[in-house]
């Protein structure tokens, strides 16, 4: 190789390098005025094309305002498969979770039931998407503690078969007393 043609690689490479620093420059002034206008406190609704994470981060503010009902449909817009949309998800679930917790306390206990449900359906979801979620894991198991799924019932309680005793007693080849 002469010398002409490596100058002139390190002059294509010197280029793309400055092309690859100006990108990221802009990516990352991108990033900061999102990071200040979160600090500076979302008043407004963010734009639909915003960022998923300014959505996120205004849907959180609701969520810690005590606007449980804004705030779950802020995080339902963002819930995909990415790890922001399960954070969404996971934290949509706290919200249905945390409405149930003071429906139960409240004169209509029963509206919280469907809560309840929603928020384990959605805990299901997270941690089938990632089954190391265990803050997902606590939750459900909390959620099942205050309404146990209908097959969590003790397969026991409805007594033993017809027939149980019989079934032993003609089949060939049992023996029920010891050796």
């Amino acid at each position: 190789m002469t010398p002409r043609t490596r100058l002139r690689l390190a002059w294509g490479a010197l280029a793309l390098l400055a092309l690859a620093a100006v990108i990221d420059g802009w990516r990352w002034q991108d990033k900061q005025r999102d990071n200040a206008m979160i600090r500076a406190g979302i008043a407004e609704r963010p734009d639909p094309t915003a960022r998923a994470e300014l959505r996120f981060a205004h849907a959180t503010e609701l969520a810690r305002r005590g606007e449980h009902e804004a705030a779950i449909d802020a995080y339902r817009v963002l819930q995909d498969d990415s790890a922001l949309g399960r954070a969404a998800r996971y934290n949509a679930a706290n919200q249905l979770l945390l409405q149930a917790l003071v429906l139960r306390g409240s004169a209509l206990p029963g509206q919280a039931l469907p809560l309840i449900e929603l928020a384990k359906a959605s805990y299901r979801e997270v941690l089938r998407q990632d089954p190391e979620h265990w803050e997902a894991r606590y939750n459900l198991e909390r959620a099942q503690r205050l309404q146990p799924d209908p097959d969590d019932a003790d397969p026991d309680a409805g007594g033993p078969p017809e027939n149980a005793e019989r079934a032993a007693t003609t089949m060939r080849g049992v023996s029920r007393g010891l050796p």
